[in-house]
């Protein structure tokens, strides 16, 4: 009895989350194919005609094409660069942390998590436009460089779990450093790679504040940027400004979809490890 009690109270609540989870999407899908007479009339109602055009005029709108590979280039490089740099940084970190100077390193990127982006916010904006990092470019590389803290602190940690007898015995056949991290280590970082790598696309798909101080010329703006800048001049098309949010997400969910057995797989594992 107290078995089929938990299963039901469990199963309640799932159906709870989902309605929560899936109702703004719901609202999002509806006012994005309406004209805005039908959405005065009201919200939650399935139009008579479904007004798929409502998509393309968006689209046209908002260059959303060039916006969405602006994008993408930003995210790939940054999670690619990412992978590789951090993971890097971190292991040097870890094989040579009884060092005072790697130690300190380490509370130095992991104290830069507190400082708060405002803050730095001005002379970040001043510096890379003094060399010319005010472009798509730039961006990616202070995406690198922001993340390195919160990133650090995953790896350190992760890297902190695999046995040291994995070094010592590649030492002894004679690899080098770098061939030890990238033939031996970095392949077992797989599940802690997913979990930087979700976190990082993420963010830099769905920023606002970075591509909004560091980037002055439209053809260079993302997603995010489009629709604020998309809100601004047609404030009032609200069908069309919610079928260009929808477009927004749509990739992510996408990518989420096709790698869902992938990202789980490595959650999974980097939480048993």
């Amino acid at each position: 009895m107290r078995l089929n009690r938990t299963n039901w109270l469990s199963t309640c609540f799932l159906i709870a989350g989902s309605i929560f989870l899936l109702f703004p999407l719901y609202m999002t899908f509806m006012l994005a194919i309406k004209n805005n007479q039908e959405i005065a009339n009201g919200v939650l109602a399935f139009p008579k005609v479904f007004r798929w055009e409502n998509f393309s005029i968006a689209a046209e709108k908002i260059d959303y094409w060039q916006k969405f590979r602006n994008s993408a280039l930003i995210t790939v490089l940054t999670v690619t660069f990412t992978l590789f740099t951090n993971s890097f940084v971190a292991y040097a970190i870890k094989k040579n942390f009884d060092h005072k100077f790697f130690k300190g390193l380490y509370f130095y990127f992991v104290s830069a998590m507190f400082v708060p982006f405002p803050i730095i916010m001005l002379p970040v904006v001043k510096l890379t436009s003094k060399f010319g990092l005010d472009n798509l470019y730039g961006l990616i590389v202070l995406y690198i460089v922001y993340g390195l803290s919160f990133n650090v602190l995953l790896y350190v940690g992760y890297l902190k779990s695999l046995p040291q007898e994995l070094d010592e015995a590649a030492r002894v056949d004679g690899a080098t450093v770098w061939q030890t991290f990238w033939k031996i280590v970095f392949p077992l970082l797989a599940p802690i790679n997913a979990t930087v790598a979700i976190i990082t696309t993420v963010w830099a798909w769905n920023d606002f504040l970075l591509p909004l101080i560091m980037l002055d010329q439209e053809s260079q703006a993302t997603l995010p940027l489009a629709q604020f800048i998309f809100q601004s001049k047609f404030g009032q098309d609200t069908n069309l400004a919610f079928a260009s949010y929808l477009m927004a997400m749509a990739p992510m969910l996408i990518v989420y979809m096709l790698a869902q057995k992938w990202i789980i797989s490595g959650v999974t594992r980097g939480a048993v490890k």
